[in-house]
């Protein structure tokens, strides 16, 4: 029986009025740590250093400040030069590069052309050195290098955008670019642009070699995991001379034959194992191979006009150094490396490597380099500041922690981001940004 004394709660929608009168508002919040931190590692000191630039009457904005902006966008997931112009309006990039106004398209695509060839090469070097260093926070004298290759289509007629492997978009022109994580931190420690006709194993053993030569001599010993595209002898030759491991996944024309004249033994009702050794041609020496067989399903064939099943078996095949394992556990760990694919789409997706094209090949490669290094500074930052906040994608961490609105407020010669009061993850930011902030100070 309804109350007599209650009442129906009414409902009107409500209106609000709107003007564009607000200032200094900005919705990255978190870049303010983010750029502290960057700093401290001594990023922009050191792009200054390398690009140093000579003010003139046009000249309003340095090199470095440039490189700076794109590498603070790929971090915010702001891609395009058009919307990397609308970023550095954003006011607290401009406070924190000290821009005295928003760097525009052109200016941002001439700086770019000027540094060529010459200058993406200065760059990856620094790059290269910086990412190389920080591997020895982990304090390991034994690494994990998970090697692979991707590649991303392009529409146009950009320099070195060129036809190849494209499983995407087939007939596509495209890059193909070749990247190496650590695995146990999961950083980036060095990424190469490459055509998109060159085949994956094209100048693997130089940029092992190079990769190698970055790592901190603490590193005394490497276990170098690859797919099928690093198959390649110099590259085992190169791996074992420096009394490194290795297990590579087997790519070869004539494997299914040469797994069929193997003695296989049983393991289980469905799976089967071997081991042998193997000298491809133009190799020195022959290797250990090892193979997994897999029923996949039983097919009805005829046989002199009898109706059979057999088996239909799906192959995996191994070159490894690796000592005290079995096929079956090799197996196991080439399968962890999958872990790296998804760092390879965070790469692209999440901070956009590849997403900012131009026409000119070195301006693309310096983009990218900047994309792939902003992974790497997110990956860092995480693993200095928070076990748990360094599981997480760039993607999370950039909605929660980066992706923050709030209001650059400057009194007297402090500036101040104030963000909202009743953020529902203000507990974890400051958590986060003193652990960070003590990592810097420590």
């Amino acid at each position: 029986m309804q109350d007599k004394n209650s009442e129906k709660i009414s409902f009107t929608a409500g209106s609000v009025k709107k003007e564009f009168s607000s200032e200094q508002l900005t919705s990255y919040s978190g870049l303010s740590v983010t750029s502290d931190f960057i700093n401290h590692c001594g990023i922009y000191r050191r792009l200054e250093h390398l690009f140093p630039t000579t003010r003139h009457n046009a000249s309003r904005f340095s090199t470095a400040q440039i490189l700076s902006s794109i590498l603070l966008a790929s971090l915010c997931g702001v891609h395009r030069l058009k919307r990397i112009e609308n970023f550095t309006f954003n006011a607290l990039v401009a406070r924190l590069l000290k821009l005295p106004k928003n760097i525009d398209e052109d200016t941002i695509r001439r700086h770019l052309t000027g540094l060529g060839e010459r200058g993406a090469r200065s760059l990856h070097e620094l790059l290269l050195g910086f990412t190389g260093m920080q591997v020895s926070r982990c304090g390991l004298s034994r690494l994990t290098l998970d090697c692979d290759s991707s590649t991303f289509t392009v529409y146009g007629n950009q320099q070195g955008a060129e036809v190849g492997y494209n499983s995407h978009k087939k007939g596509s022109k495209s890059y193909h670019p070749i990247l190496c994580f650590v695995t146990e931190m999961k950083l980036l420690v060095n990424s190469w642009l490459r055509p998109g006709s060159a085949y994956t194993s094209n100048g693997v053993c130089e940029f092992v070699k190079e990769t190698l030569a970055a790592l901190p001599q603490k590193v005394e010993k490497v276990f170098f995991r690859a797919d099928s595209g690093f198959f390649n002898g110099g590259l085992f030759d190169l791996l074992e001379e420096g009394k490194h491991e290795y297990l590579v996944k087997v790519k070869l024309k004539n494997l299914k034959d040469l797994l069929a004249g193997q003695t296989w033994q049983p393991i289980g009702p469905r799976t089967a194992t071997c081991q042998f050794t193997h000298q491809c041609s133009g190799w020195r020496n022959p290797r250990m191979f090892y193979a997994v067989r897999i029923i996949k399903q039983m097919v009805e064939v005829d046989y002199f006009g009898e109706k059979q099943f057999v088996p239909e078996y799906e192959y995996f095949c191994y070159c490894s150094n690796l000592k005290g394992l079995d096929a079956l556990q090799l197996h196991s760990l080439y399968g962890s490396r999958s872990e790296s694919e998804n760092w390879i789409e965070q790469t692209k997706n999440s901070l956009c490597a590849g997403k900012t094209i131009t026409h000119d090949f070195w301006v693309n490669d310096i983009l990218w380099q900047l994309s792939s290094f902003a992974y790497s500074l997110s990956v860092l930052m995480r693993y200095r500041g928070d076990f748990w906040v360094w599981r997480q994608e760039h993607s999370t961490f950039r909605e929660w922690f980066i992706r923050v609105p709030g209001k650059v407020v400057k009194s007297g010669r402090q500036v101040t981001v104030k963000m909202p009061k009743e953020y529902y993850r203000k507990a974890g930011w400051r958590d986060f940004e003193q652990r960070i902030t003590t990592t810097m100070t420590g």
